[in-house]
């Protein structure tokens, strides 16, 4: 099967209402055999890693890849298995869990302005500044902690107010050389069942699951609603989402390494050609080094 399948068909166009319920957790494979998928999975991984090597030279622009999905979704193994081959040195990963004292204390976007990533560099959030508007939307009562000035049990409007703060985070980013892409990997209830099942059956996962994870399956219905809403309101031209089918692990990573590969591709990336004064100084610098000791 072609590696270069056509992955921008999972893409969220502007101004586009989201139904979930019209978006399948599972489609038919990408890959012809499990020894297919390695080997596309091997093709996507090896040229990243030699883009990548360009575009930290290069040092235009910088990466954001944003990840949200529901627990089990498969976002850790996702990241690890796409990213294997890149150089630590150009890439930093973040995951954004319980805001901390300090945090509470700033706006909602602080903490993650904080690690944005440098020109030359990617980034991953692992859960983001999205989750302020999924799971605080499915939890009010996470607002009402936060302390924000005028805001109780959070409104329509309190939502579309940050639903634009972030847009306009995105726009800023993007005009200064940040490309933002944004993942949401797509789980079925039943399949999410089935992984949690996995994570108390074997004990090395143990650690994955907990009764607070059976407690947030009763909000399935509104946490479909929350991401219907945000992917609906903040999928744009130059940070779009992607809404990726995730019951097959191995079709969702071929999916993503093809959605970040396109990127890479489309930045036109080159080595920094040398001046003539550059040139000069190499010169002298080869002449020294070629002269006997």
């Amino acid at each position: 099967m072609d590696s270069d399948f056509d992955a921008g068909k999972f893409r969220v166009l502007p101004d586009v209402r989201v139904d979930l319920s019209e978006y399948p957790a599972l489609i038919s494979p990408v890959y012809a055999s499990t020894s297919n998928y390695h080997e596309m999975l091997r093709e996507h991984v090896s040229e990243l890693s030699e883009l990548q090597q360009v575009f930290y030279a290069d040092n235009r622009y910088a990466v954001l890849l944003i990840f949200q999905a529901m627990d089990a979704a498969g976002k850790d193994s996702c990241i690890r298995h796409v990213m294997t081959g890149i150089n630590p040195q150009g890439c930093s990963v973040h995951s954004f869990r319980h805001p901390s004292i300090e945090e509470y204390e700033h706006d909602f976007l602080w903490r993650s302005n904080a690690v944005l990533p440098e020109r030359g560099h990617i980034g991953i959030f692992n859960r983001s500044y999205y989750e302020e508007v999924l799971i605080a939307r499915v939890h009010p009562e996470i607002m009402e902690s936060e302390g924000v000035a005028g805001v109780g049990i959070p409104t329509e409007e309190v939502w579309q107010g940050r639903y634009r703060s972030i847009n306009d985070l995105e726009r800023h980013l993007t005009a200064n050389g940040t490309r933002v892409v944004k993942f949401f990997l797509h789980l079925s209830p039943e399949e999410q069942r089935k992984r949690f099942l996995k994570r108390i059956d074997r004990p090395e996962k143990n650690w994955k699951f907990s009764m607070a994870d059976i407690e947030e399956r009763r909000f399935w219905d509104e946490y479909m609603h929350a991401y219907a809403s945000c992917l609906s309101e903040t999928s744009s031209k130059d940070a779009p989402w992607y809404i990726v089918p995730a019951d097959d692990k191995k079709t969702a990573r071929l999916i993503v390494s093809s959605i970040i590969l396109n990127l890479f591709r489309s930045f036109n990336l080159q080595y920094p050609k040398a001046g003539p004064e550059r040139v000069k100084e190499l010169k002298a610098c080869r002449k020294l080094l070629s002269a006997k000791a």
